[in-house]
């Protein structure tokens, strides 16, 4: 079987179920940007300081395909087979947010990207992971989306945001705090 189709040739591809779209439709730009994050999520997966971590990322991945074949699922098909998002991945989330809070100082300023590879890769992934809230979210505007799906994603933006932390800590790389003018 070839990899091309040619059957996004003029603009137009196919949902799960087999119904023709725009290329430019809100539900494509949804999972476009999940996918995007799940990409970026590879990258940050790869980088040393996340190995003893790399099997959570990897059910972090596992997740983000879920909620990309949800999204390219058409409206009402009930004949595509695929796993659901469950409140236990968010409660997952949310679990290993606590654990990485309690080794971590208390915030008391606005933390800037930076510092080491690592830690933007983190913060890069957590505005992906926010413009894919967003595309999710305008989406359900239009069309009812799932509420688990835009709350994971919120959940997952704090994931990411404390993982950045978490690393300039396991790296010894002091956070780099936005210094306001006033």
């Amino acid at each position: 079987m070839k990899l091309y189709t040619k059957g996004g040739d003029q603009g137009q591809t196919s949902l799960l179920g087999g119904s023709r779209v725009s290329k430019a439709d809100m539900r494509i730009e949804a999972y476009g940007t999940i996918d995007e994050l799940n990409a970026f999520l590879g990258l940050l997966k790869d980088q040393e300081v996340n190995q003893k971590r790399s099997g959570q990322l990897k059910t972090i991945q596992d997740r983000l395909f879920t909620i990309g074949a949800t999204l390219a699922t058409e409206q009402g098909n009930h004949k595509v087979r695929r796993p659901d998002i469950l409140e236990e991945d968010i409660a997952f989330l949310e679990g290993e947010i606590d654990l990485m809070e309690e080794k971590l100082p208390v915030l008391k300023n606005f933390i800037l990207p930076g510092g080491h590879q690592a830690i933007s890769y983190s913060h890069v992934a957590r505005t992906i992971c926010r413009r894919a809230e967003r595309r999710v979210t305008a989406l359900d505007g239009h069309e009812p989306v799932d509420k688990i799906i835009i709350k994971y994603l919120n959940r997952l933006s704090d994931y990411l945001f404390v993982l950045g932390r978490m690393i300039a800590i396991e790296l010894e790389v002091k956070e780099i705090t936005w210094e306001s003018r006033v």
